[in-house]
This record gives C-alpha cells, structure tokens and sequence, in this order.
C-alpha cells in the first residue's frame, strides 16, 4: 500500500511504499517514491523479489495500481504482471481498510514516529529516515501480537526463487486456448467476448464447469472469470 501522500520542501510530493509479511509484520518495502506508478512499485517489488523470494500471494486494495482504472472491471496490468510471476493477487472489500489492518497498523506507526512534525528536502532525505527505523521495526522492538518476539524471529524468506526471464506456460490438453485481442477480446464458438485489454495479446484458458453454457476463463494457473454462452459476457472472478 502507499501511505498517503505529503510535500517535500523542494517541491515534489513524496508517496511511501510499503509492504509487510502477513505472518511476522515484517518490513519488506519500505520506500519514499516519488510517484505512484505501476513502473515504480514494479521495481520496488523485483528488489524485493530478488532478495527475499517470490510470495504466494499478495493482499492489496483496489486504489492505483494494483487497482483496475477500467470502467468494466477485470484485472488490471499490474495483476496480470504478478500472475505472470506465478503470484495470487488478493484485493480487499472496497472503502473497507481494515481488511489490511496490519498495513493500516504499520502507517499509523510509522506517521507517528517517523513523519509527524518534520519537515523533509527531498526523497533521499526521507529515504534516510525510513531505514534505521525500519531495522529497529523489524529487529529490536517486541511486538504485541508476536507474543514480545520481533519480526525478523518469525520471518522466513520464500523459497521460491525469483527469476528474471518468464518460464514458458502450457495450457493443459484438457483447455480451450485462446488468444486475446490487443483490445482485450477472444471469440468463442462464434461469439466475442470481453475480457480485459491487461490480458491483450496474451493466451486464455477456457474449461467447461457443471453449469450447462458456462466456461471457466484461467490465465495460467488462476481463474479470472467466467463465459456464459446464454449472453455472451465475461463475468469476472
């Protein structure tokens, strides 16, 4: 998530980036950026990524960019980004907070003893302050909820590996393969369908589930929709 949003004194405004293990608490990204976009969380992520191996899953809510800014819904291209990496995407109950309470924990924390009352230059300035507050986050202060341990004694990097270039994916023989138009529709059986320009030019599975009429929509190995040939819609997952 970013923490909101405030003016540094040359001018620019200043979005912190966070992320935290859902299990320990503990600070994986801590950034001061200078934008909120998808290219900017993209790099913040692969550096941790590379260090810390990929997750599961990543919970987030539906704001920029992880959100869609599309008006029909479906994935947005930095969800499509992450499932490339074999990465579940996760989003919070719009206007509901608190179903990421630990971030939302981890900023009131942070604007309290980091932010509050001070005035910063420039990022690098910002940047300078997050660390050893995030060190003494992580590793020294007990924490309630971890029973008075610390993040890092209960924190594991993933095993799983980071790698830089995408494997190859394979739909199995038991699919329907599709490609998706740059504009983000596929014709099935004779009919089109939308199902989202963050899916352009890339290959969608269809399976047929118990419903009569209805097909289940899978890029790679998540379920993003469904087809019903009864009106010719995407409903989206």
């Amino acid at each position: 998530d970013f923490k909101g949003e405030f003016r540094l004194g040359n001018g620019q405004w200043c979005y912190p980036l966070t992320a935290l293990d859902d299990h320990s608490r503990y600070s994986l990204i801590l950034a001061a950026c200078g934008d909120q976009r998808r290219s900017t969380v993209q790099r913040h992520l692969v550096e941790a990524f590379r260090r810390y191996g990929l997750p599961r899953s990543m919970l987030m809510d539906n704001g920029p960019p992880w959100g869609t800014p599309c008006r029909l819904g479906g994935p947005s291209v930095f969800s499509v980004w992450l499932m490339d990496l074999d990465v579940a995407v996760l989003h919070g109950r719009p206007y509901h907070p608190q179903t990421q309470g630990k971030e939302e924990r981890f900023h009131r924390t942070l604007k309290l003893e980091v932010l509050q009352g001070r005035t910063f230059d420039n990022p690098q300035q910002v940047q300078d302050s997050f660390a050893p507050w995030r060190q003494v986050y992580n590793c020294e202060r007990p924490h309630d909820a971890l029973d008075l341990k610390t993040p890092s004694t209960r924190y594991r990097a993933s095993p799983r590996e980071y790698r830089e270039q995408l494997a190859p994916f394979e739909y199995a023989l038991s699919f329907t393969v599709r490609q998706v138009s740059a504009e983000g529709r596929l014709v099935f059986q004779g009919r089109v369908y939308r199902v989202g320009k963050a899916f352009g030019r890339r290959q969608v599975g269809l399976r047929p589930t118990e419903q009569d009429g209805q097909w289940a929509v899978y890029y790679r190995t998540f379920r993003v929709g469904t087809l019903d040939e009864g009106d010719g819609q995407r409903r989206r997952r």
